[in-house]
């Protein structure tokens, strides 16, 4: 009896257990078939559009370049970059003639006294060189004068001496030969010494005139420092060859003349710099929706007129990008010279 119970009991327990594993498995298989759910959509047929992303700058497409005076190109002034001491502030609106900005009047100050104390120098030395000249051309002439007196007395002694010896008319004729001799040597002397007086004083007076011609093109240069405008427009700052905006403080030269400008606002382009993987897929005429940063709600429509061939390293980057110019279609008024412009060119649709 009692092995019947025992016997039940156990039959109970395996048929719960195995009860307990076919739940378990069914809820394990549950749990796997909703995390397998499949979703289907429609597949459709449409364009397809490819696009490459830029930022850029807004710039004129046409300006007028305020830049150093031509006076600093001048031969005789060796001015490698002057700085600039005063600019009127970006945006500025100026009229033809008024004042944009000044160059640094301390340095061509002291050149106008270097140049002053060269040309004191030259002028002395050409008084000086027209001393000399009168002084040793005065005294060869009166050693010329003493040779052919002395010449006028030989021949004299000779035709008195007609009726002396022999030996005495031979020395007489010696002494005269002496004297001629010595008279045309000191003629070519003379002539010698003459062309190099008139040389010497002729380079004297040379000397003169650079120094003169040089002291008028520092003297013009700093009548120049003082930069107006050369026409009517918004003064937008240049930007020197590292890319650095110009200002006050900055240096400029005549190798990297511009120190600002006047653009023409009603004709707008934005420059931009494309890396090197993307660059194969931009070409001249392309479409571009222009985005304005300060006008999130205006897009302007473009096209693409320049793809630089050569890639450059612009400042603080490290990989080649290459510059590519997009023009604005139509004109706005409130577009200005370097706004931040986000531009998305179609490469293929």
């Amino acid at each position: 009896m009692q092995n019947n119970k025992k016997l039940i009991r156990n039959i109970a327990i395996g048929l719960a257990v195995v009860i307990l594993i076919i739940v378990g498995y069914r809820l394990l298989r549950g749990g796997n078939s909703a995390s397998e759910t499949l979703i289907e959509v429609p597949v459709k047929r449409g364009p397809f559009i490819g696009e490459v992303y830029s930022t850029g700058q807004l710039q004129a497409e046409n300006s007028t370049f305020i830049e150093v005076p031509k006076e600093l190109s001048s031969r005789n002034i060796n001015i490698f970059e002057i700085q600039v001491t005063d600019l009127v502030d970006e945006g500025t609106v100026v009229q033809e003639g008024d004042f944009v900005a000044s160059l640094d009047h301390s340095a061509i100050e002291e050149m106008i006294t270097a140049g002053e104390d060269e040309l004191k120098k030259a002028l002395q030395a050409l008084e000086d060189a027209r001393i000399d000249t009168n002084i040793n051309m005065s005294n060869l002439r009166d050693g010329l004068l003493n040779a052919r007196v002395e010449v006028e007395e030989k021949k004299l002694v000779l035709e008195q001496s007609v009726y002396e010896s022999p030996a005495v008319k031979r020395q007489a004729a010696l002494d005269l030969e002496r004297a001629e001799q010595n008279l045309l040597q000191l003629q070519r002397n003379y002539e010698l010494k003459q062309r190099q007086a008139v040389n010497s004083v002729e380079r004297a007076r040379e000397e003169v005139r650079r120094d003169q011609e040089t002291l008028r093109d520092i003297e013009n240069l700093f009548e120049a420092l003082d930069i107006v405008a050369p026409k009517q427009g918004m003064v937008i700052y240049s930007y020197d060859r590292l890319g650095t905006k110009i200002k006050v403080g900055s240096t400029v030269s005549r190798w990297a003349p511009r120190i600002a400008e006047l653009p023409d606002l009603s004709s707008m382009i934005s420059k931009t710099f494309i890396n090197e993987i993307d660059i194969s897929k931009v070409k001249v005429g392309q479409k571009v929706k222009v985005g304005v940063d300060a006008f999130p709600d205006k897009v302007f429509d473009g096209e693409v007129i320049t793809v630089a061939n050569i890639g450059q390293t612009l400042p603080n980057g490290d990989t080649k990008v290459f510059e590519v110019n997009i023009k604005l279609f139509g004109s706005d008024k409130d577009l200005r010279p370097a706004m931040t412009t986000s531009n998305v060119i179609t490469i293929n649709s």
